[in-house]
Formats: C-alpha cells, structure tokens, sequence
C-alpha cells in the first residue's frame, strides 16, 4: 500500500471491474482519469470520443474530472484507473516516496508546462522578485505549487519573505480578483483566463511562467498503470493514437472541439474556453519540439536536466534513469503523431 496516496481497496476492485483482468473484447472499456473539470484544453478527449477515434482503436472510453494536476497519479497507480492525465514532476516525486509503484508516463502533451505565478501588477507584481514581501495564494494539490520550491531556487527568492497563503482551486483566482493575495499559482491558461472573467483587467495581469524564469521541466503527460500496459500494449497505442488525432483536430478546429466539451459541461462559456484552448496549443502543446518531432516524445538530454533540478530543488533522493519516469514505446509509429 502506497505510504501517501493509498486508495481503498473496495474502490479499486469496482474501479477496474473487467478492466485490468479480464481479456480484451471487441471494445474495451477505458476509465481515464483527467487532471481537472472540463475546460477548453480537455476538449482533444472529447473530440477523440465523438469523432470515433476511440471508436476505431475498439476502446470504449469514459473521461471523469480531475482536482488539480497530482490528482490521477495515485488513481493510476493504484489500478483505479488504468490510465490518465497528470504532471510528470510530480509523478517523479511519487515515484521517489513510493519506489516500484506501478506507473509511468507514455505520451508528453504539455511539452511546454503551463506552471505559471499569475498575479497583478496593480498589486506590484510584475516579476519574480516582486514576490518577496507579497502573500502568495497557493492550493497544496496545485501542480504549479508543487513545483514553487524549484522556481525559487531558479530565481534566487528569499522565501521566507513570502507569506503563503492555502487556497482552494474555487477561491483562488476571486481571491486574487479581490486583492486578498498579491498572486497565485496555477496553470498559466487556467488562472489568466478565470481573472478575465472575475473582471480583472488584461492590462493589470501579469504572467510569469515557470518555463521562461529557470525551469527545464516537462509539464502534463498520459500516464499508465504499468501492469494494465503490459498486459495490454496495443490498447495503451491506440489510446495514443487516438489522443494525438483528437489534439490535431482541436488544432484545427478549437471552437468546434470546444463545442463537444461543453455538451458535457454546458455551464462552460464557449468562447471563454476556445480561447483557452488555444492558449494552451500555442503555449504548451504545439511548441517548435513538436512541430518537428510529433506529439508524445520527450528530448532525452532536457529531461535528464529536468530530473537533476527535480533532484536539487525538490530533495528527490531515489532519482534514476529516465525510463523509470518515461516509457517511449507505446507511442505509435505510423505517423500520426505529426500534429500538422
């Protein structure tokens, strides 16, 4: 049993129902497990489903909402699920509190993460340096937080001159719309978008992404329960496959792949949300890497730099080689991985 993020047994038996132990049969039920609610950037899944992409691979795949980027490792992990969506520094945590747990990431698709401290600049934060002295409003399940330590470290912040306030996911932009924090973190499309609709002038926002000011990092990735991938390898390929035919059609067409978000979300603003798809793909997703190389792979040499300040700034102790965090092999090799 897992030390820190054990799920009951009861949970994972009706979680994986036929999934994981029972042979494969014309379509396989896939339970996947998203990092957070249904917003623009989720909308790939649901074009993966509607569009058939699924379908062709003979998956039958359900999307369940996440609370914060951490949220589905422990899921997968522990066969709740035998796939999902989760930032890949923190699996490498998890891995390091939790060796030989059986789960690892097989597709990048923030190749550029969204960590981001978003705060304004009315309440005299315009850089990083700016944040000492200030109060910071930070949700601890939050991906961005989890990977604070590191952003400090990069930027040489005194840390003991910012106060840290915990936050929950729902309060923590209004929190900042109401000058009750001077920033927060959080994924950069996420938060500058919820302040725009809370009314915060554009002008007055300032982004500070964690990729431009230090970090080396890797963001989101589909992660897999190891047992559930060996047993079936060309379920865990066409999952792929038809993810990355659902990112290349939402970049195509993000207003339409939106549309088929929201009939599952119909709260959700379309515009809103196709604008934050398109944030997404042009910030983190379709990045020079990727335009070259296709969606999913990693560059060796960048991850290993990416672990080595893992190591240094978040006290990894068990740090080993990058296929412990990384598995390339169930990626397809036909081609679709070339988002244009």
């Amino acid at each position: 049993m897992f030390k820190k993020f054990a799920l009951g047994a009861a949970l994972t038996l009706a979680a994986i129902g036929t999934t994981l132990s029972t042979p494969a049969f014309a379509e396989t039920k896939i339970p996947f497990a998203l990092d957070w609610k249904f917003e623009g950037p989720s909308s790939p899944y649901f074009v993966a489903i509607d569009k058939g992409y699924f379908g062709e691979e003979e998956l039958d795949v359900t999307v369940t909402a996440g609370q914060g980027s951490l949220d589905a490792i422990p899921k997968v992990a522990t066969g709740a699920f035998p796939i999902g969506f989760a930032d890949i520094n923190s699996l490498a945590k998890f891995l390091d509190e939790n060796a030989g747990a059986p789960v690892t990431a097989v597709m990048m698709v923030y190749d550029k993460p969204p960590f981001a401290v978003v705060g304004r600049k009315s309440l005299g934060i315009s850089s990083p340096k700016d944040l000492e002295g200030k109060t910071l409003g930070a949700p601890p399940p939050d991906g961005a937080w989890a990977q604070f330590p590191a952003f400090a470290a990069a930027n040489s912040l005194d840390v003991d001159k910012i106060k840290v306030e915990p936050v929950g996911f729902p309060t923590r932009e209004p929190m900042l719309a109401e000058g009750k924090v001077d920033a927060v973190t959080g994924f950069s499309f996420s938060s500058y978008l919820n302040l725009v609709r809370l009314g915060v002038p554009e002008d007055d926002i300032s982004t500070i992404l964690m990729a431009d000011n230090g970090l080396k990092l890797y963001g989101n990735a589909i992660i897999v329960n190891t047992e559930f991938a060996k047993a079936n390898p060309d379920k865990v390929t066409g999952f792929l496959r038809a993810v990355a035919k659902g990112w290349k059609a939402s970049i195509a067409d993000p207003e339409g792949a939106v549309k088929m978000m929201v009939t599952r979300n119909p709260a959700a603003d379309v515009a809103l949300e196709t604008r934050r798809l398109q944030l997404a793909i042009d910030a983190n997703v379709m990045t020079d890497y990727v335009a070259a190389n296709g969606m999913g792979s990693i560059d060796a040499a960048r991850f290993a730099e990416a672990l080595e300040q893992l190591k240094t700034t978040m006290g990894l102790s068990n740090v080993g080689d990058a296929s412990l965090y990384f598995d390339a092999s169930y990626l397809p090799d036909d081609g679709s991985l070339m988002l244009k």
